[in-house]
């Protein structure tokens, strides 16, 4: 009982944080797969049961960027279907999976949701300089690449299913790159992105019995917990202080996976 306790206890701190930390720089799936693993799931369970964990966080963003949403409408739709159909395809895909195939991949999933974290700054810094550009030059429009934006996000919404960390700034950047030019106007669109393909692929995950509900429903409730305080507390909270610190974690973890894969 005292194990079992402590399991519990550990597991709400780890969620605790995992939705602060999604509140401010993204990155919470870091925190909550490993410690869901050394919880003593099974590597997809343990992934599905993190992805709705932390899902409840997510939707409650929409809210916030509604008038932004308003202002790029025409894009919604498509881009909520695209959303739709590669989170449904990604889940699926981990479904399917043995959990020793997928398990073989996770040091490569955490190196590549890592790189993204780490290549942020970059991308961020031409974003803000495209979005002055058009600031200076309003006349300046720049039509949205429909059809490359629909085709990147397919992928990116795929790895969202399957495991998703480190997929808001992939998400950002095929904004940015394809036309969408305010900074807001990016933000919402990621957020109803993001969301969509995770909530296709919680359903999917729920359909499909890989979660666990002893865990998941402890954790859901701690991660609102996290999220609305670290919304509450964004100001004070640099995430260039926090981005560091899950980059590092997320490369530790990846490094940690590839030196033990011989025993997955």
């Amino acid at each position: 009982m005292h194990s079992s306790f402590l399991h519990y206890l550990f597991l709400a701190f780890a969620a605790l944080l995992g939705g602060l930390v999604n509140s401010i720089a993204g990155g919470g799936g870091f925190l909550v797969f490993p410690s869901l693993l050394k919880a003593g799931l099974l590597p997809i369970e343990a992934n599905a049961t993190g992805t709705v964990a932390l899902w409840p966080g997510q939707f409650t963003s929409i809210w916030a960027y509604r008038e932004d949403l308003r202002k790029n409408h025409r894009l919604v739709i498509p881009v909520t279907l695209v959303a739709a159909a590669g989170g449904l395809a990604g889940a699926l895909t981990l479904l399917r999976n043995s959990q020793g195939s997928f398990l073989r991949l996770v040091p490569y999933l955490f190196l590549l949701g890592s790189t993204s974290f780490a290549v942020s700054g970059p991308i961020s810094r031409r974003v803000r300089r495209r979005i002055a550009e058009h600031a200076a030059h309003p006349e300046q429009h720049t039509q949205v690449a429909l059809i490359p934006l629909l085709i990147a996000l397919l992928a990116i919404c795929y790895y969202i299913g399957y495991f998703g960390a480190g997929a808001g700034l992939l998400t950002m950047t095929a904004l940015a790159l394809c036309g969408v030019e305010r900074i807001a106007e990016i933000n919402a669109l990621k957020v109803v992105i993001t969301t969509t393909a995770n909530l296709v692929a919680v359903i999917t995950f729920v359909i499909g019995g890989a979660v666990e509900w002893r865990y998941c429903w402890l954790m859901m409730i701690a991660c609102a917990i996290g999220g609305y305080t670290g919304a509450r507390n964004a100001r004070r909270i640099s995430d260039r202080i926090l981005r560091p610190i899950i980059i590092v974690l997320g490369f530790a973890i990846a490094i940690y996976f590839f030196m033990h894969r011989q025993g997955l």
